[in-house]
């Protein structure tokens, strides 16, 4: 079961994961300001100043509230913060949670970022954390992100047609994806550890 109250830190040789902050805003601001694509596909959006606050803020609140547990990422290789993710939907007693929320500046996608944050992710709460169950999720527009859930070993479960509705009114539908624990120690740890 997570600890809301322990600062988790979780770090390899090329990056590191911590509990997301306040004064964090300031590293993630070029982000939200610069970079309006993060946000085409999120459901919860940052791409203003007045955004970023709020997200940063309502990420807080709810580990407060024992609901999700933010991370910021930082890039060890370029000495820069990169990023944000988080687990969410946590069900401690059905062994499971969703890890999402999941962003990075364009200047760290395709480095390599992404399979170590996950490796390191997938290995906490399956590993430390034993859940039986990790689930990923994505707007069926957003290929890039089922891309790479693809690249991890995640399984395809189907998608939830029309469930969520996306800022600018339209209707979304979510793939879904997940990671059993089986299936980390059977074959995707490794897959996932040669890819960092």
């Amino acid at each position: 079961m997570i600890d809301y109250q322990k600062d988790y830190l979780l770090e390899n040789q090329r990056v590191l994961l911590r509990p997301l902050q306040p004064t964090d805003y300031q590293y993630l601001l070029p982000f939200s300001t610069n970079e309006p694509a993060l946000w085409q596909y999120s459901l919860a959006q940052a791409h203003t100043p007045e955004l970023l606050r709020q997200y940063i803020d309502k990420a807080i609140e709810n580990r407060q509230m024992q609901k999700e547990y933010p991370f910021i990422v930082f890039d060890k290789q370029a000495q820069q913060y990169a990023g944000s993710t988080r687990f969410y939907d946590i069900q401690p007693q059905y062994k499971t949670m969703q890890l999402g929320y999941t962003w990075y500046g364009k200047n760290f996608q395709g480095t390599g970022i992404n399979p170590n944050c996950k490796y390191l992710l997938l290995q906490f709460a399956l590993e430390t954390l034993d859940n039986n169950r990790i689930e990923l999720r994505a707007d069926t527009l957003n290929q890039h992100s089922i891309n790479a859930m693809k690249s991890i070993g995640c399984t395809q479960e189907g998608i939830l047609r029309n469930n969520y509705i996306r800022p600018d009114g339209t209707l979304r539908s979510s793939v879904i994806f997940s990671v059993l624990q089986n299936e980390w120690n059977n074959h995707i740890k490794n897959h996932l550890a040669k890819k960092c």
